[in-house]
């Protein structure tokens, strides 16, 4: 089966108010009436129109085919998903529309599926139940995505924020507007770049009794000057001076966790690393901070400096940093 989109056949956008979508069936039903058109779909069509317009024109039959039409494209295979109905017996409606016999007209296999429910207990006859009631209908509503930026240090420690989100929200007219939204939330200790946080209920409404959906934010990093990350490893880069390097040191650093003494080896290079166990991002197994040693070499800008490195030239002449270039 596949899925019919309303507004297409209305020839109207997604956002069209109320009189915009009256406008274009009175438009389109005179041209494909099939007592006045020639066309050779002139039926179909008309019979097309009427039901588009018969869901478009109810506020609550449009949100909730607005619900499910957005997961869809035209031309589609049309399966409503398992928790379309089980959120809203959750809700205690049992997913039930109720038609009055001017309602239960000659619908597609889509609209059927879509509100079959509605149609309750047929007779023998196959005849839909009439009740008289304004159709009533549950659907939970969907879970929504967004991308949040944290410091590193939040995730070392947990801390709660709040954030500001512009929020889809269906008007008492049927028509999807935005609105801000603040939500105070925790951030937990040892959350990952690309791991997310749910908030319960916080997602899109939902139709009738329905439960709201889920917001999960996406969780990301902001860039830092000292820091970067890779998995649950965390690096920074330690300069250190050449006598350092050659002669061994121990040196101050910073972590995200406070600033720890470091031992630097005799005879180290540059991007050689030093390991804290255990000092990267928390969690279960947490991971580990290295720092990457790079060695600053001090300018020859004052006659002593100048002097200072035509001695080690002198001292080292059998040096050749371009060893590993040779043959």
């Amino acid at each position: 089966m596949e899925f019919k989109d309303y507004y297409t056949i209305m020839g109207v956008p997604r956002e069209a108010k109320p009189d915009d979508i009256k406008q274009a069936y009175r438009k389109l039903s005179r041209k494909y009436h099939p007592d006045v058109s020639k066309e050779k779909d002139a039926e179909a069509r008309f019979k097309e129109l009427g039901e588009a317009y018969e869901v478009l024109k109810d506020p609550e039959k449009r949100a909730a085919y607005d619900q499910l039409g957005a997961n869809w494209k035209e031309g589609q295979e049309f399966r409503p998903p398992p928790e379309w109905n089980a959120g809203a017996e959750r809700a205690g409606q049992g997913a039930q529309w109720q038609f009055n016999n001017g309602d239960a007209g000659d619908h597609s296999d889509f609209f059927e599926t879509l509100f079959r429910q509605g149609f309750g207990s047929a007779g023998a006859g196959g005849g839909a139940r009439s009740t008289g009631r304004r159709p009533s209908f549950s659907a939970p509503g969907e879970d929504r995505h967004a991308k949040i930026q944290i410091d590193l240090e939040d995730s070392y420690s947990g801390v709660t924020r709040t954030i500001s989100l512009r929020v889809p929200e269906m008007s008492d007219q049927g028509h999807v507007i935005p609105r801000e939204h603040q939500i105070t939330f925790t951030v937990p200790k040892g959350i990952r770049a690309g791991q997310h946080i749910r908030l319960a209920g916080q997602g899109s409404p939902g139709v009738g009794q329905g439960a709201p959906g889920d917001l999960y934010l996406d969780v990301e990093f902001k860039p830092h000057q000292r820091y970067r990350v890779d998995k649950h490893d965390v690096y920074m880069d330690l300069p250190i001076a050449p006598w350092e390097a050659a002669l061994g040191a121990e040196v101050e650093a910073p972590t995200p966790s406070g600033r720890v003494e470091v031992k630097v080896p005799a005879g180290s290079a540059t991007g050689r690393k030093l390991r804290l166990k255990g000092r990267g991002l928390p969690g279960v197994t947490p991971g580990d901070f290295y720092f990457v040693l790079q060695i600053v070499v001090p300018t020859a800008d004052t006659d002593s400096a100048k002097a200072f490195y035509e001695s080690m030239a002198s001292q080292f002449k059998s040096f050749n940093p371009r060893a590993k270039l040779e043959g």
